[in-house]
């Protein structure tokens, strides 16, 4: 009969050992999880938020400034029910929703320039900050977060002044090899600025007018090789002539 027991104590400690093991496992599986998505939530914040601090740098518009400012409320509002307890997660939601509550636009008219940086660096900068816009924009519209109408529209003014920038500044250093008298570089970044031109799908006033000037540019770079050419020739042809010369010429005697 004690046998007996002490069998079925063994059992039921190995029974509970094994329980709380699965439940520990579980418990460290649901932390890992909480984690990973955690993490997933704070990269996602720290996208938004640095574009939207890149306006300064990429103009945005008051409908992708609101899309920014909603999908940075829904990463704060899900990285508060992860972490209840942390009142600067809590505080910062609140500080957006009353921005954004703010922001409700009642007038869509904004200042769409770019000023070109003379760092390549920064102009790669701005490039990548475009495209990561329009990830976003299309990533919030699968989402359902945004109106059809409303990515088409903004997704193209993002496409063409991405191609604003890739333009103006193939034309910008295009111009200044032209003055340091580098014609072969400034023929090559003009005709880089041609190409992008022409590859864009749709035709407007800022493409059909750039066009003309970067062809008119193009042109009057090929007549000045052409003509620095007939220099050359000419002075190669001159350089000959007078080696010739003194060649034959009569040599003076000693």
């Amino acid at each position: 009969m004690l046998l007996t027991l002490i069998i079925i104590l063994i059992i039921a400690l190995i029974i509970i050992a094994v329980i709380v093991n699965a439940i520990q496992q579980h418990k460290a599986r649901l932390a890992a999880l909480k984690r990973a998505e955690y993490s997933k939530l704070r990269a996602m914040l720290e996208d938004s938020e640095e574009l939207l601090l890149n306006s300064a740098n990429v103009p945005l518009s008051p409908a992708i400034s609101k899309m920014l400012l909603k999908r940075i409320c829904f990463n704060l509002k899900a990285m508060v029910e992860l972490e209840p307890k942390a009142k600067d997660l809590r505080h910062r939601l609140n500080e957006t929703e009353a921005r954004l509550a703010a922001s409700e636009p009642t007038d869509n008219s904004y200042n769409d320039t770019v000023t070109l940086p003379d760092n390549d660096q920064q102009l790669i900068h701005m490039i990548k900050g475009i495209k990561r816009l329009r990830t976003v924009l299309r990533g919030e519209h699968a989402r359902g977060n945004l109106d059809t109408q409303v990515v088409i529209s903004e997704d193209k003014r993002l496409e063409i002044l991405q191609l604003r920038i890739n333009v103006e500044s193939q034309i910008k250093r295009g111009i200044k090899a032209r003055s340091n008298g580098m014609l072969g570089s400034a023929r090559q970044y003009f005709e880089k600025a041609l190409t992008s031109l022409s590859q864009y799908g749709h035709q407007d006033d800022y493409v059909t007018k750039r066009q003309a000037e970067v062809i008119e540019t193009l042109e009057s770079i090929a007549t000045q090789l052409k003509e620095g050419n007939v220099r050359d020739r000419a002075k190669k042809e001159e350089k000959d002539n007078k080696d010739i010369d003194d060649l034959f010429a009569p040599k003076p005697k000693w």
